[in-house]
C-alpha cells in the first residue's frame, strides 16, 4: 500500500513541476514579445534613416513611428499589428512628384526587402491608377503587398502593407 501511495505522489509532483515550468516559459515568452517587436520596428526606422538621405525619426505612438522627409508632407512606419506585419504610409500634394514616388519606393524596398525597381513600378502604378476611370480611392496588390492610393482635393496618399498571413 505504501509503495502505491509514494508512486502516485511522485507522479503528481512531477506533473506539477512540468506544468509549472511550462507556465513560466510561456509567461516569459509572452512578456518578451512586445519588447522584441518594438525593438525590431525601431531598428527598421533607424535603418530607413541610415539608408535614405534627409529622413528623420520623430515620435513613436501606438505602434506607429512618425518619420519626416522634405519630399513628403507626412510619412509613418506602422509596426506589426493584428492584420499586417509592417506598413508604410506617405502623404504628398495632389499630384505627387517623381521624388515622392522614389522616396516611397526606397522605403518600401527597405521595409519589405524587395528590389527598389519593383517597388517603384508598383507605387507608380497605384498612383497613376487614380483618376476618372478608377476613382480617387484605388486598392491593388503588387508583389504580395497591399497598396492603397487615395486622394482628396489637396493631397494624395499611398499605403503599402503586407498581410500577416503572407
Amino acid at each position: 500500500m505504501a509503495r502505491g501511495y509514494s508512486r502516485m505522489t511522485f507522479d503528481r509532483l512531477l506533473h506539477q513541476a512540468v506544468i509549472g515550468a511550462a507556465t513560466a516559459g510561456l509567461a516569459a515568452l509572452l512578456a518578451a514579445s512586445p519588447a522584441g517587436a518594438a525593438d525590431r520596428c525601431d531598428d527598421l526606422a533607424q535603418h530607413l534613416k541610415d539608408q535614405i538621405d534627409g529622413m528623420r525619426i520623430g515620435q513613436t505612438a501606438a505602434g506607429t513611428i512618425y518619420l519626416a522627409h522634405p519630399k513628403a508632407r507626412e510619412i509613418t512606419l506602422g509596426c506589426s499589428a493584428k492584420n499586417f506585419s509592417n506598413q508604410i504610409f506617405a502623404k504628398a500634394d495632389r499630384k505627387p512628384s517623381a521624388g515622392f514616388i522614389e522616396l516611397v519606393a526606397s522605403a518600401a524596398a527597405i521595409i519589405f526587402t524587395l528590389p527598389k525597381d519593383d517597388m517603384q513600378r508598383g507605387a507608380t502604378r497605384c498612383i497613376r491608377r487614380m483618376g476618372f476611370l478608377h476613382g480617387d480611392d484605388v486598392s491593388t496588390r503588387y508583389r504580395r503587398l497591399d497598396m492603397r492610393c487615395a486622394r482628396t482635393k489637396t493631397e494624395s496618399s499611398i499605403t503599402i502593407s503586407r498581410s500577416k498571413d503572407q
